[in-house]
């Protein structure tokens, strides 16, 4: 399996100037493929494939030299993630979602590009990176496995790379099982009574951003001190979800450690964010985040997360499977038919991790 490293550069200044600029090729080609296709489609009916135009490349490089001074496979990655756009909007088009075709890339909406296979190499303290140079590299954590991939990312004034590694699944059995109701006080809350505190880094920062909001809307449109404010609302916002990724990560590897089998709701979140009320708040939380981050720390540790129907999780009791009605207020579950009593949250939990282990005996 492939296991994703993310790092932090410090590029020269001409290199800066190099990845911004392969950047700037790698969008207009982009946007230039995109054109091809939907003029393609229109005016000769004819659909348009990720080989029919990653042909034209070299001949691309003939009539606009500057192109020669992107490395090849990056131009090849261009095409497949325009490819990849189209295989996903066709799949969501056959499931009867929300569509959401291409779109074209503003300076704003392209921010990496990638070497699929070659054309990067890893030595001590710099990675050599084609058509840029050596460009010193911050190696916080060690790396398992051959790397595979590089994507180079340039996001609100910094620079990173992202090495795909293949590695060993490595199985470490507890035997032990979990389930998880996921919640707004806390982020996570287990069948076994444990509660992981949701921190909340959002709304602890609302009066910042407000702040810095304030000043973007007061600056002029077009001038430098309004790209200087937006720049630094961007990073405060980057700062955030840095805070909510890293607490997901914390706790989906406690989870990941200590259990063989976790089971998580499988919730419509873009759903539930329909809710006004509430939308802030499970942004905030990253239910999603943390069960993305479990289900792959899963994977590779040779364990398992299941995902389970919600409906009535925090109504049925989980020692007799009574109903048992309650509103959002009431947060004790207490059974009349058998006396069962436990936090609300737990029970949930509970039920959450028998409907996990039915739904694998079922298929088993």
């Amino acid at each position: 399996m492939l296991r994703t490293y993310k790092f932090r550069i410090e590029p020269t200044k001409e290199q800066r100037e190099k990845i911004n600029e392969t950047l700037m090729y790698c969008r207009w080609l982009y946007n230039a493929l995109l054109e091809q296709r939907i003029t393609a489609y229109k005016k000769c009916g004819v659909s348009l494939t990720f080989y029919s135009q990653k042909k034209e490349l070299p001949a691309l490089k003939k009539v606009y030299e500057e192109y020669k001074g992107v490395h090849s496979q990056v131009l090849q990655n261009v095409v497949e993630r325009l490819d990849k756009a189209y295989q996903a909007f066709f799949r969501r088009l056959k499931r009867g979602e929300k569509a959401g075709f291409p779109r074209f890339k503003g300076m704003n909406r392209y921010h990496s590009f990638t070497y699929p296979q070659s054309g990067f190499s890893l030595e001590g303290k710099y990675i050599t990176l084609s058509k840029v140079g050596a460009v010193r590299i911050k190696l916080h954590r060690q790396m398992q496995g051959a790397i595979k991939t590089c994507t180079v990312i340039a996001k609100n004034g910094r620079y990173y790379v992202c090495l795909s590694c293949e590695i060993e699944t490595q199985t470490q059995a507890t035997g032990k099982r979990i389930g998880v109701d996921l919640g707004l006080k806390h982020l996570a809350i287990t069948s076994d009574g444990d509660f992981h505190h949701a921190p909340k880094y959002l709304r602890k920062s609302e009066r910042q951003l407000k702040k810095l909001q304030r000043i973007v809307s007061r600056r002029k449109k077009g001038s430098s001190r309004r790209k200087k404010a937006v720049a630094l609302l961007a990073k405060k916002h980057e700062y955030i979800a840095n805070q909510r990724r890293n607490n997901a990560h914390q706790v989906s590897r406690q989870l990941v450690n200590g259990y063989d089998l976790i089971a998580f709701e499988d919730l419509k979140i873009t759903n539930m964010v329909k809710n006004h009320h509430l939308a802030k708040s499970i942004v905030d939380a990253g239910w999603n985040q943390l069960v993305q981050f479990t289900t792959y720390k899963a994977e590779s540790a040779g364990k398992r997360v299941v995902l389970v129907d919600p409906r009535n999780t925090s109504q049925q009791c989980s020692n007799c499977d009574e109903i048992v009605k309650k509103t959002l207020a009431v947060r004790t579950h207490r059974c009349p038919s058998c006396g069962f009593e436990c936090d609300r949250d737990v029970n949930a939990a509970k039920n959450i991790l028998k409907r996990a282990v039915q739904q694998l005996q079922n298929v088993s």
